[in-house]
């Protein structure tokens, strides 16, 4: 498994869990609002290669937090698209660690394979907009069908033992209505996420994206739990 960054530990990425948090490079999208194009382009991620942790070094060090973390978090860019995440994944759970994925949900049949063989303990994955029409192959600047969406949806939700839906809201491209119709896409779901968009260096250089307002945000949150069980916005 490639790892291009690893922060040692944290509280806030694992919910309720002390966890250490590493980085995959690469990513199968191109969303403009992206503020890591350094992990996401080739030619980028080709300057900092040499930068990368390696799996011995990165096993030895989890070796000497055991008794003191609880869990991994395996974050990306996307994870799911580095062939040998079922096998890094199965080393981690030999050393009896919870394992978080964080995923884009391009892959349903890689998330069905790990909850499947039982390599992950907790999923979160971001939505990015409504299931209908081209919105959202619009915003990620990829083609894909929104039922590969859908279908990850479905799995996260039938085959997860813990799981969130998380949404990074951005003002004038994501509306009432859009959360909404998101909400929809995932009803029932036990957690989903409203996080707020920041400024920041990001993958299109022209991008214009805004903040909501707080007030704005509640009133999506009231919308949003009419369809899942618990809506809680993040900042």
């Amino acid at each position: 498994m490639q790892i291009s960054g690893i922060k040692k530990s944290t509280l806030l990425d694992y919910p309720g869990k002390v966890a250490t948090l590493i980085f995959t490079p690469g990513c199968n999208l191109r969303c403009g609002y992206c503020h890591n194009r350094e992990f996401v382009l080739p030619e980028e991620i080709k300057k900092i290669k040499k930068s990368f942790i390696s799996e011995e070094v990165f096993f030895r060090f989890l070796r000497s937090r055991i008794g003191f973390l609880d869990g991994v978090v395996i974050c990306g860019w996307e994870p799911t698209i580095h062939m040998d995440l079922t096998d890094f994944c199965m080393k981690i759970k030999d050393l009896w660690f919870l394992v978080k994925l964080d995923t884009n949900g391009t892959r349903p049949n890689i998330i069905k394979k790990l909850l499947k063989q039982n390599l992950v303990d907790y999923i979160a994955m971001d939505i990015k907009q409504g299931l209908s029409g081209s919105k959202y192959s619009n915003l990620i600047w990829v083609n894909i069908e929104n039922e590969i969406f859908q279908s990850s949806i479905d799995i996260i939700k039938n085959y997860a033992p813990n799981y969130e839906f998380r949404t990074t809201v951005i003002w004038w491209i994501h509306t009432s209505e859009t959360i909404e119709e998101i909400a929809k896409n995932i009803e029932w779901a036990k957690q989903y996420y409203l996080q707020n968009y920041r400024d920041g260096h990001t993958l299109d250089p022209n991008f214009q994206g805004e903040s909501v307002a707080p007030s704005v945000l509640v009133e999506w949150q009231k919308i949003a739990k009419k369809y899942v069980e618990k809506c809680s916005i993040r900042n």
